[in-house]
């Protein structure tokens, strides 16, 4: 059957917990000493290290796990994390010896990846991140050791720096479909981000810069500034005092963009424009969804969002599973790191474009029961033709 993206949690009641801590029931029963492919006839045992699995986000990526599971036979167990180092690496170990053929994790800082890794090495488990990559240049060891196992599959993650440089193209276009008052694109833009030094903001900042230089290259005499960041940790209150403060400095300030940081900053940034009078008159622009998105777009409080979506998880779970059945395409080989699939965000900057995001993946999961038994049996080329190509739009052409 096909289930939609809001019936996934009855559908999660419905299967007694199957998704929880204690559900190790699923993952029972020992690895093999040779390797973790499962052998003829018998199921193959998946275990999920997320940082929750009651969150908006955590829930759907968890469900789309198990929507694959139940379509291709897997059993799956999640153990939740909080992103606390020493809880990612326990519950690593935890589904190792429950017995797992393989595991996907979202760890919380490349350095976990160190104990992750030489877990699933003893254990003969192969391992694939989501949301997560390690970073060559900064986690040189950590990268080094993930290209000498022979269990890391690889990594599913977000093209941050594309992501940033649509941000900046959407802010500085003319859009007809904007709130009255903002169809005008941005020239003076406001960086409000989260943490100094993130990994993940440098890489989107990277993409604002970039798209700036690309607009003034071509538009050398209509030219976009775009401010230093100034930083509002993760906290709804220090989002409007940022705000607040960009305002005072520079009234003629068209356009802010708040970088992320869990969405309190956001909330606190939108609210303080609205306190102060000022929605619909600064172009707001992020990522992650607001849960009133639509009604923001409608009033001017948001100009254009980007978003991730609960694929990047499957598209892991899929690549594990394929290591798993003794999938020649994805079993890792020592000396290289391992599979990459770099997802696109999702993108909104109208209220009809919401229309269609809030249709195509929410009140419906993107891909059909037949659709992720394909992906399922794909090579990895045609696998991350279809992730990467992910959109609205592509959901809409599939689906007509």
């Amino acid at each position: 059957m096909n289930i939609s993206r809001r019936n996934f949690v009855k559908y999660a009641g419905l299967m007694g917990g199957a998704a929880g801590m204690g559900s190790l029931v699923g993952c029972s029963g020992s690895s093999s000493s040779s390797d973790s492919s499962a052998s003829s006839g018998s199921k193959i045992k998946i275990g999920v290290s997320i940082w929750s699995s009651t969150d908006a986000l955590g829930k759907l990526s968890v469900d789309i796990i198990q929507k694959a599971a139940d379509i291709l036979g897997v059993e799956v167990t999640t153990v939740d994390q909080g992103h606390v180092s020493e809880q990612v690496t326990a519950s690593v170990e935890t589904l190792c010896a429950a017995g797992c053929n393989g595991i996907v994790i979202c760890n919380s800082a490349d350095s976990e990846m160190t104990s992750a890794i030489n877990t699933c090495n003893d254990n003969n488990v192969y391992l694939a991140q989501f949301y997560r990559m390690i970073s060559k240049d900064a986690s040189p060891d950590v990268y080094s050791l993930a290209e000498a196992s022979k269990y890391f599959v690889g990594s599913v993650h977000e093209d941050e720096v594309g992501n940033g440089e649509k941000l900046i193209e959407l802010l500085t276009a003319d859009n007809a479909d904007a709130y009255k008052g903002l169809t005008k694109g941005a020239r003076n833009i406001k960086l409000e981000a989260w943490t100094v030094g993130d990994a993940t903001f440098q890489l989107r900042w990277k993409g604002y810069k970039s798209g700036v230089s690309t607009w003034n290259s071509a538009n050398p005499s209509d030219p976009v500034t775009l401010s230093d960041p100034v930083y509002a940790n993760t906290s709804s209150s220090e989002g409007a005092n940022v705000t607040q403060q960009f305002y005072n400095t520079d009234p003629k300030m068209d356009a802010l963009i708040v970088a992320g940081g869990g969405g309190d900053p956001l909330v606190g940034s939108v609210g303080q424009l609205a306190n102060m009078g000022l929605t619909g008159t600064i172009r707001v622009a992020s990522t992650d969804f607001l849960d009133d998105l639509k009604d923001q777009l409608q009033t001017g409080g948001m100009y254009c969002e980007s978003g991730g979506h609960f694929c990047d998880p499957l598209y892991s779970f899929l690549m594990v599973y394929a290591a798993c059945k003794g999938n020649s395409d994805f079993m890792p080989s020592a000396g290289s790191y391992g599979k990459e699939i770099l997802f696109p965000y999702v993108y909104v900057s109208s209220v009809s474009e919401y229309e269609d995001y809030e249709k195509y993946f929410v009140d419906e999961a993107p891909y059909t029961d037949d659709e992720i038994s394909k992906l399922a049996a794909m090579s990895f080329d045609d696998l991350d033709k279809s992730a990467t190509s992910l959109s609205i739009e592509d959901v809409k052409t599939r689906h007509a």
